[in-house]
């Protein structure tokens, strides 16, 4: 069974009864975890030895499909992709446009999409309301993004070298992502319940 997540506790209540009203912040929240992945991205740094930069990108992903839900969520990353494909430099670097999502880096893109509804999806179920289900919610993401990611990063660098060039090297940072969403999620559900009876 769903459950609210954190992006309803920002709809007030009037708005939530009135189908109009819910689109209209709903096609917000989207809009708005968009931004927040592009702003992301620009936190870029490349990476000698592999077309696969360090970004915060994947924090913001995971971020919003815990914030927004499974269908927002996707939405949000679907909306992102579709902005640097019409050739805003909302990719990694500024980048924009279709030979970025055709390139190495392109699967990672595709799996934002794919992660933030899972991450979205257990978000409704509670899972970001405690520090181990979060922490779990969070590495599943990952795992999504790295499907995708390490999978086709493959067809460029060959199926041994991917894991090396795709996954290894930021295994770290990725953990430290977890972390800081283990802090951030379960304490936004414990300061909105003190103030939101709903989210208790």
């Amino acid at each position: 069974m769903s459950s609210l997540v954190l992006a309803d506790l920002a709809v007030p209540r009037s708005w939530r009864e009135r189908a109009s009203s819910r689109l209209l912040a709903s096609v917000v929240l989207v809009v708005a975890g968009s931004v927040l992945t592009a702003l992301a991205a620009q936190v870029s740094i490349p990476l000698p030895f592999t077309p696969v930069p360090i970004t915060g990108q994947t924090f913001a992903v995971l971020l919003v499909g815990a914030v927004l839900g499974s269908r927002r969520g996707a939405v949000s990353m679907a909306l992102y992709v579709a902005e640097g494909l019409v050739g805003l430099p909302v990719f990694a670097g500024g980048k924009a446009g279709l030979a970025v999502l055709l390139g190495p880096t392109g699967g990672y893109l595709l799996g934002f999409i794919a992660a933030a509804f899972v991450t979205g999806w257990l978000a409704e179920r509670g899972w970001d309301r405690r520090p181990l289900t979060t922490a779990f919610a969070m590495a599943l993401g990952n795992v999504v993004i790295y499907l995708f990611g390490v999978s086709w990063l493959a067809v460029f660098v060959g199926l041994e070298r991917a894991p090396l060039l795709g996954l290894v090297p930021f295994l770290p940072g990725d953990a430290l992502k977890i972390v800081l969403a283990t802090v951030a999620l379960p304490g936004a559900w414990w300061g909105v319940g003190r103030t939101h009876p709903i989210a208790r």
